[in-house]
């Protein structure tokens, strides 16, 4: 009964190695199963049916069942990675002086040369192609994606293909001058086409067979490929046929008058690690892997700094993003940080900064100055009594807009304020800003042609300044003018050890936070109650104002529409 055997054209398999590959070998074995002769006419098939594969190994069981075999039909070899073994048209070809033209040849004729004096090669039919060899397997050019006769490989294909046969065939560049640009900064749509493709370093080893009729080997129409190996730098080894470890041999069906079938196999015969060993590497990459651990934690810090008791830490990362909507060009901000009561900051810490000049570019209606400025902002809340009724203060950023000339004269484009958020997380916030203008025509035909412009002496004056201590802030008179908008994005982030405590205290420490939290609905509500107290004084003055007798008129009115 024949034994089953698989296609040379079955899939290949994809290992991870991370062992380094010279110590990969492969053990190759080789046989012809067929009869040297023709078939004879009671093993012919029907005329109809044509035999192949297993069908024609039983035939050839039949044919010639105590044949003995010839040295030549069968062959077992044991390669390593890379490694030299000569065919016989290579022998025949490399023996002459005359037709080494490369370094690589003298190479090889050399090594003929000595193996001809120790007595020949010991392979006969099987033999290799390194990478370094001027070989392309065809089969592989000319692969297939579907299964239609009539399919036309796609450009993509060919180009894929093409890859190895054009990394072999590049010349070294001279060291003297450059044969090509670097960058090509204009890429023309043929440059597009012939370069898209991703040339991966990958090298290639073919373990060949020489299938030739006894006494014509070496010739070139008879060498089949046995196994192509493929290793790239990431330790991925692909082995197309995979190893016969779980599957019977592969078979070859050579279509000539003799029908001709071989089968051979392929097995890993790499040096197995031994336990020792293996427990060895382990260790050390154990080691290895630790080590490396303490560097990281040393770089990081092994203890995780945290705040004090009721003590807030407040960290945000700032960007100054663009200004739009202003009058002249060249802008910069310029920035600072108020800390309120019972808020500190490192003394490291800078709490003000100025972005660079930059033009604008007009986006839509808008000329828009993008700069994309980044700052750093840390500091703490700390509340001893926590008794007290005030609400806390949360920090605000006073910023203003200028504009510099080509004669160096700037003006102010704005101001602005910015009380930082209450809540962790990403905001992006767009603020209005505005500038003191004075009466007249003369201020602004001197800010247009001398520069300079009405500025504020404590930019706090944009809120309530730090240094007013009295009930009421008048700011009768002052005329301003509303100008463009600034846009920050801010990366805040909180941290206190309340955040860590359990739910039954929770309450208690939190109060702190609850107060702080509540901070971003306070000027709202103040503005609220504020629009209240001066409609009710209003209404007051007003009634103050009107007749004693229109008065009492109103209300009796007003008690008559009360009745049922």
């Amino acid at each position: 009964m024949a034994e089953p055997l698989w296609s040379a054209e079955a899939g290949g398999a994809v290992y991870r190695s991370r062992d380094p590959v010279r110590n990969l070998r492969l053990r190759v074995r080789i046989q012809r199963v067929t009869a040297t002769g023709p078939l004879p006419a009671q093993a012919s098939p029907p005329p109809l049916s044509t035999p192949c594969g297993p069908e024609l190994l039983a035939l050839a069981a039949r044919a010639s069942p105590g044949a003995r075999r010839r040295p030549d039909e069968e062959e077992e070899a044991e390669v390593g990675w890379q490694e030299k073994l000569f065919s016989q048209f290579e022998v025949d070809l490399y023996q002459n002086e005359s037709a080494c033209q490369t370094h690589l040849d003298r190479q090889y004729h050399e090594e003929i040369l000595k193996l001809e004096k120790v007595g020949g090669r010991k392979n006969y039919r099987i033999f290799t192609y390194t990478d370094h060899d001027r070989f392309t397997n065809l089969e592989e050019h000319c692969q297939k994606v579907t299964d239609s006769d009539h399919e036309v490989p796609s450009y993509l294909a060919e180009r894929m293909a093409n890859v190895r046969r054009r990394r072999q065939d590049r010349k070294p560049i001279e060291a003297n001058s450059l044969k090509s640009k670097i960058i090509t900064w204009e890429p023309s749509e043929e440059f597009i086409k012939n370069n898209h493709v991703i040339n991966t370093p990958v090298q290639t080893m073919y373990i060949m067979g020489d299938l030739g009729p006894y006494g014509k080997l070496g010739q070139r129409k008879y060498e089949h490929v046995l196994c192509t190996i493929k290793v790239d730098g990431n330790g991925v080894i692909t082995v197309k046929p995979d190893f016969t470890g779980t599957k019977e041999a592969y078979w070859i069906e050579l279509d000539r008058q003799k029908r001709e079938l071989w089968k051979y196999t392929i097995e890993n015969a790499s040096v197995q690690v031994q336990q020792e060993e293996e427990e060895r590497e382990q260790r050390v990459f154990r080691d290895l892997y630790s080590r490396h651990k303490e560097y990281l934690s040393g770089l990081v810090g092994s203890e995780f700094e945290m705040t004090l008791p009721g003590t807030l830490r407040l960290f945000v990362n700032g960007e100054v993003v663009s200004a739009q909507g202003y009058e002249y060009d060249n802008l910069y901000v310029h920035f600072f940080l108020e800390l309120p009561d019972h808020w500190s900051s490192p003394a490291f810490q800078q709490l003000s900064g100025v972005t660079q000049t930059c033009a604008t570019k007009a986006v839509g209606w808008d000329n828009v100055a993008y700069f994309c400025y980044p700052f750093t902002l840390e500091m703490f809340f700390s509340q001893e009594n926590e008794s007290e009724d005030c609400l806390p203060q949360w920090p605000v950023i006073y910023f203003e807009v200028l504009s510099l000339d080509f004669w160096q004269r700037y003006r102010v484009e704005g101001y602005g304020s910015l009380v930082l958020p209450a809540s962790p997380g990403l905001h992006i916030l767009t603020i209005p800003t505005w500038r003191p203008v004075e009466l007249g025509t003369v201020a602004e035909l001197r800010r247009f042609f001398i520069g300079g412009s009405s500025e504020l002496e404590d930019m706090t004056y944009v809120r309530i300044p730090a240094t007013f201590k009295g009930e009421r802030l008048s700011r009768f008179g002052f005329r301003t003018e509303t100008t463009g908008n600034v846009t920050f994005r801010l990366y805040c982030l909180q941290q206190s050890k309340a955040f860590l405590e359990t739910s039954a205290s929770r309450h208690r420490v939190q109060s702190i936070l609850d107060r702080l939290g509540g901070f971003s609905q306070q000027s709202s509500v103040y503005n609220v109650l504020e629009a209240f107290q001066r409609a009710r004084r209003r209404m007051q003055e007003a009634r103050e104002s009107l007749p004693q007798d229109l008065i009492s008129t109103s209300v009796s009115t007003v008690h008559q529409t009360q009745e049922p």
